[in-house]
């Protein structure tokens, strides 16, 4: 039987309490296993740089297939096939409206992740990120 360092072990059949919030502020406390490989997956997702454009272009908005290759310069092939794998992921949601479908952020957890990677990124490329400016 595999233990996680800081959990107490239910026993079989009973189900372990989840982390109250007030928990999840303890250092002392880690992740579970399925959240780590669950933003393992995101990260990944995250990894690729056409994926992550569409995410930042997608912040607070919603776009068609054909307006966001436009916007990021790709073929739609292309960027339907990267929307297909962030909707997989459950990064961005879609409303359909006739023939066309819209995307958009999945929620704002999605939009704060997406701010946060590129401003931790323009912290390391410059001495004064535009973000401060």
């Amino acid at each position: 039987m595999s233990t996680e360092v800081g959990r107490e072990q239910a026993a079989p059949g009973v189900p372990v309490a989840t982390p109250s919030p007030a928990d999840r502020r303890d250092p002392a406390v880690l992740p579970r296993r399925a959240e780590l490989a669950r933003s393992v997956e995101v990260l990944r997702l995250l990894a690729d740089p056409t994926r992550l454009a569409v995410l930042a272009l997608l912040d607070g908005t919603e776009l068609s297939v054909t307006a966001i290759a436009h916007a990021v310069d790709r073929p739609v092939p292309a960027v339907s096939q990267h929307l297909a794998k962030l909707r997989a992921g459950r990064l961005v949601t879609t409303r359909r409206d006739g023939t066309t479908v819209h995307y958009t952020q999945a929620n704002e957890h999605v939009a704060a992740l997406v701010a946060n990677v590129l401003h931790h990124a323009e912290h390391t490329l410059y001495d004064v990120p535009p973000h401060h400016r």
